[in-house]
């Protein structure tokens, strides 16, 4: 039984089929600089291996309050999702656009609605909860909540124990980076906001910032706020401080002394920890923290700076097991694990699907 993973992006179209039983990928590929959808699609389906597919699951970036678990797609169901593309509108037109073309490509299977922001849809009022006037009707959502179920499923299982049992701070560290407080498979805390800007330095993004920032700018640059909405989102983040977005290519200035560098990856890995810090108070305590996505994969640099400085709190890396890039890099017996996590958002997604569909 296999599971067509489809993620529609503006510009984008990334696939995968993924054995749902073995959690092993048939095939998976991108196609990037979109500017047809529909001819895109045309040549996945051409390549793709799709005989035995059961289920297509969509990715869609924001469920608002509406979606708190995937659903089968019907013609109101992606209505609804062009709808929330108030809350998303970078991401949920395309990902309905996507969804559109391929129903009609692929009639003959059931297609299924996967939101980033289903798996938080768990925070409590306290948690998601901003202190401005109802009325606007505004709150925390969080996203990358596929990553964050798999990973903090996983780190339980590395871990030995049941689910349930097992407090997580999950760290998905990409271009975009969140961080989520996890509490028996429950997400209580994640670090993205109304939209996916709030929270940590990313690669483009400012992450947190003073509200105030948008109403100063307006004063003093005379910028809209369409192109305050660009900055922060495009133009901010490392690429702002560094120069460049990408954190290999940090590292290397880094290296090379380039002090704007150096600022930059400081003020990234000390944002991780403040985050750190927090989580820990929001859950009484943590089991494990696990580093996910590009760079939290593949970065020991950020992983031990992220971290540096938490030994009084059971926080401890072993230098050796980080560089090598081991699943569990923390001493043994320390008090909290620390974890090395490869996230698997489309095996998460198939999942989700199928588990739809047998209903």
């Amino acid at each position: 039984m296999s599971v067509f993973v489809v993620n529609c992006g503006s510009s984008s179209l990334k696939w995968s089929v993924i054995d749902v039983a073995s959690g092993s990928t048939l095939g998976s590929g991108t196609v990037q600089k979109v500017v047809d959808h529909a001819a895109a699609l045309a040549d996945v389906l051409s390549v793709a291996p799709l005989d035995d597919v059961v289920a297509v699951a969509h990715r869609v970036v924001h469920g608002g309050e509406r979606f708190s678990a995937p659903v089968l797609i019907n013609d109101a169901v992606v209505a609804a999702i062009r709808d929330l593309s108030v809350l998303a509108p970078l991401h949920n037109p395309a990902n309905a656009d996507g969804i559109e073309i391929a129903l009609k490509a692929l009639p003959g299977v059931p297609h299924v609605a996967i939101f980033d922001t289903a798996f938080h849809t768990t925070l409590p009022p306290r948690a998601y909860t901003y202190a401005v006037p109802r009325a606007w009707n505004v709150r925390r959502y969080g996203f990358h909540g596929t990553s964050h179920a798999y990973v903090s499923r996983e780190a339980a299982r590395v871990l030995g124990r049941p689910v349930a049992d097992v407090n997580v701070i999950v760290l998905h560290l990409g271009n975009g980076a969140s961080a989520s407080a996890v509490a028996g498979g429950r997400s209580i805390d994640t670090s993205m906001g109304l939209t996916p800007l709030e929270g940590l330095v990313m690669g483009t993004r400012s992450g947190d910032v003073d509200p105030a920032l948008v109403l100063h700018l307006r004063r003093t640059h005379n910028l809209s706020t369409d192109e305050i909405d660009a900055v922060l989102n495009s133009r901010s983040g490392l690429l702002a401080l560094a120069g460049d977005n990408d954190m290999r290519e940090v590292q290397r200035r880094v290296q090379a002394g380039d002090r704007a560098a150096e600022l930059a990856l400081d003020v990234y890995c000390y944002r991780i920890r403040k985050y750190v810090g927090a989580y820990l108070a929001a859950l009484g305590g943590a089991d494990a923290i696990a580093f996910t996505a590009g760079v939290g994969e593949n970065d020991p640099v950020v992983r031990a700076r992220s971290l540096a400085g938490l030994q009084r709190l059971g926080i401890e890396i072993d230098a050796a097991r980080n560089e090598a890039g081991e699943t569990v890099i923390s001493p043994d017996r320390s008090p909290v694990a620390v974890l090395v996590i490869p996230t698997n958002e489309e095996l998460e997604m198939a999942t989700q699907a199928a588990a739809v569909i047998a209903r």
